[in-house]
């Protein structure tokens, strides 16, 4: 072997670590539950989020970007209707769940509360399928004492704000019109949703104390409650500036990482957001000017999220304002895990305490005040403001 030969035989190709596409950062890795750590890289590593392809593309074919999985089918109930209900330009569809009706000691049947849902999705994405199997959960689990409503309002970005809001407060009345028809009483209303879901439910609680209608309850799941602390006008994510820590420490999280926050903010409000946006609480909640005489909450979080910090702080400012409200932070989970309830611990137990609250404040039953999670590893409760070992 000539000199030259040898010394090219010595050489040592360079070794490139290139993560694949999603991957979850190795700084993060260890925080996450393993049981969902295996299933995201089953099926969501190496693959296109839905933020990351033409929202044209999407559109044309779902089914080509959608990753489902870890998702508990709902039980069966017994009657599952869709209605039409008029909003500004046209129409939406409402879907109703419901079970046999309870009879009284009179032989009629007994007012029934009602739960209406609002799907997450940014906005963009999402529909009537997102929470199907929750809300068949809800009505079968409290035993006909409730009926849920789930509501598939209009998207972004061919519907820019205001007409998710819009859609759901003209959904929100229409139950109340029919409640005489549905058995209901309007008392015994509550709203809720997770993530985009989450804000629409807060914003209508603020528009239901505004305009005087009883509200029992909000379930703010994951919720967005501020648009404008974390990104610029233009939509950009503004890491230097943000006040969450949470989103710092989660920019490049599963499931929700900033940008996939900022595709939805440009989406939805459009690029530059509307001139007077500042002035608008409807688009960050947080900013509301009154939070007294809020209806009580359940409000979730989860550790991985990066809208962790800003649902925390939404809840202390309803807590302020004397306003009945549970914290739980979720463990070790990102911003999907109450959709995950067939592989998580966190979603099984998401399940059973939000059912448990919406019986109390929707059901009949007179509530005794909120208990501490005992299912664990640990809760964050907003009354003693401290984590918990179980």
């Amino acid at each position: 072997m000539t000199e030259d030969n040898k010394s090219l035989h010595d050489l040592k190709p360079v070794v490139i670590h290139q993560p694949l596409l999603n991957s979850i950062p190795p700084n993060l890795l260890p925080r996450f539950d393993p049981v969902y750590v295996e299933h995201y890289n089953r099926h969501n590593v190496g693959r296109f989020h839905t933020h990351q392809v033409p929202i044209e593309d999407f559109r044309a074919d779902p089914t080509k970007y959608l990753i489902s999985y870890g998702r508990a089918a709902g039980p069966d109930v017994h009657k599952i209707s869709e209605h039409k209900c008029p909003v500004k330009g046209g129409k939406i569809t409402l879907r109703i769940f419901e079970l046999e009706p309870v009879l009284g000691s009179d032989g009629k049947p007994k007012k029934r509360g009602a739960y209406v849902n609002f799907h997450g999705g940014g906005w963009v994405f999402g529909g009537l399928p997102a929470d199907h199997d929750f809300c068949k959960r809800v009505v079968h689990d409290l035993k006909g004492d409730v009926v849920a409503v789930d509501v598939d309002y209009r998207l972004a970005p061919e519907f820019r704000y205001p007409t998710g809001i819009e859609d759901c407060w003209a959904a929100f009345n229409w139950v109340r019109s029919k409640a005489e028809e549905l058995n209901i009483d309007i008392n015994r209303m509550g709203v809720g949703g997770a993530s985009a879901g989450g804000h629409l439910s807060a914003v209508i609680s603020h528009m239901c104390r505004d305009n005087g209608y009883p509200l029992a309850f909000q379930l703010l799941i994951v919720p967005v409650t501020d648009m404008h602390s974390s990104f610029t006008p233009e939509g950009k994510f503004d890491r230097e500036n943000t006040p969450y820590e949470s989103y710092r420490e989660m920019e490049f999280t599963a499931a929700l990482p900033a940008a996939r926050m900022a595709f939805f903010h440009k989406h939805f409000l459009g690029v530059p957001r509307p001139e007077k946006s500042a002035d608008d609480w409807k688009i960050s909640p947080i900013f509301a000017p009154n939070f007294s005489g809020l209806a009580p909450a359940l409000a979730w979080t989860a550790e991985m999220d990066p809208l962790r910090d800003e649902g925390e702080a939404y809840a202390a400012k309803l807590k302020a304002a004397g306003v009945e409200v549970e914290v739980i932070r979720a463990p070790g989970v990102p911003h999907t895990f109450s959709h995950l309830d067939e592989i998580l611990d966190t979603g099984k137990m998401f399940n059973k305490k939000s059912i448990e609250a919406l019986g109390k404040a929707l059901g009949g039953v007179k509530r005794i005040g909120w208990k501490i999670v005992e299912d664990g590893p640990f809760v964050w409760s907003i009354d003693d403001e401290r984590a918990i070992a179980v």
